[in-house]
């Protein structure tokens, strides 16, 4: 069942070259985007939110006078459930889609059993249910696997996909030179809208489980900047440029992150201590940013990031102190 506080319309910002970002209504507003990208009359989704999105986007695409079938590809960055927890749901109503998904993500697509299963354990299977609804099998022959330089035509637009872990090893960025924009999923971090100062974003990496590399995550983030895209479209929320800006202090907070979790590591209370330095490096580096929101509201919106990158931090110094050994 879908909550009751969704908007049966999203919030929507088209900008220029046929790219909207769509409020994926995911948690709170401004939390996660679903963009659309329409070329020639042919369409394409770029992540997909959960299930609960689903009628929100399709409202969208009515409103736009887009026909479901002619949505013709719905791109995953990677399968984090925020990113692909809708993309069942969305095959089911978008008859003539493709799903464009990373060669290590794929199989979890096609059969979602042990997704679903790693999901559950963490959250239980109430709250999972509560979140992303259910989560079904995609058919193989709508799953188009995407290896590093795979290029997609949409509408004669060349969209152009690299691999770029760091995040996650299943994850893939597209850059549009059209718009001479990327759509970075989460490998150029994480910025909020509310964060913003006087045009200036701020833009924090996300170290959530269970797959981060800080040594991935920098050649990933110098690979993206190498592009020269003029602007960035996160999932995490919407679009920002200044990328010069925030490519150094996404290297600079990729680096105090790990530093935080070795200082951390011998600690007893190691995740605590790790939520309360990240909280404290974030707080440290807004203020310098201007922002003027009070640390309690700054808590309360970063709450939640602040929690799972503690928790991918933890896993990434014990795969580290496995390999040490």
């Amino acid at each position: 069942m879908m909550p009751t506080d969704f908007q049966a319309i999203p919030a929507i910002t088209d900008y220029a070259t046929g790219i909207s970002v769509i409020d994926a209504q995911y948690h709170r507003p401004g939390r996660a985007a679903i963009h659309l990208l329409v070329e020639n009359g042919v369409t394409a989704l770029i992540d997909t939110g959960t299930r609960f999105s689903v009628p929100g986007v399709m409202a969208v695409l009515a409103q736009k006078n887009i026909a479901p079938e002619q949505v013709a590809y719905v791109f995953l960055t990677h399968i984090h459930l925020d990113h692909a927890g809708g993309a069942s749901e969305f095959m089911h109503q978008l008859p003539n889609a493709q799903l464009v998904v990373h060669p290590r993500g794929a199989a979890h697509m096609i059969n979602p059993v042990k997704l679903v299963a790693g999901v559950m354990a963490v959250y239980g299977e109430a709250a999972f249910r509560r979140m992303y609804g259910e989560i079904e099998p995609i058919a193989a022959e709508r799953v188009i696997e995407a290896p590093d330089g795979t290029i997609i035509e949409l509408g004669g637009r060349p969209l152009l996909l690299l691999d770029t872990p760091g995040h996650a090893r299943h994850h893939y960025c597209i850059h549009d030179a059209c718009s001479e924009s990327i759509f970075s999923g989460d490998t150029f971090g994480v910025s909020y809208r509310e964060l913003d100062v006087d045009g200036l974003e701020f833009v924090f990496p996300t170290t959530s489980p269970v797959q981060f590399d800080p040594q991935a995550a920098h050649a990933s983030v110098d690979r993206l900047m190498a592009l020269q895209p003029r602007q960035a479209f996160l999932t995490h929320f919407g679009r920002i440029r200044h990328l010069e800006h925030h490519a150094v202090q996404m290297h600079e907070l990729i680096d105090a992150f790990v530093e935080i979790a070795r200082k951390a590591s011998t600690h007893p209370e190691r995740h605590a201590s790790m939520v309360e330095a990240l909280n404290a490096l974030l707080l440290q580096k807004l203020t310098v940013h201007g922002c003027t929101l009070s640390t309690a509201a700054i808590t309360s919106l970063l709450k939640t990031d602040i929690e799972l990158n503690a928790q991918g931090l933890a896993i990434w110094l014990d795969h580290a102190a496995a390999k040490a050994s």
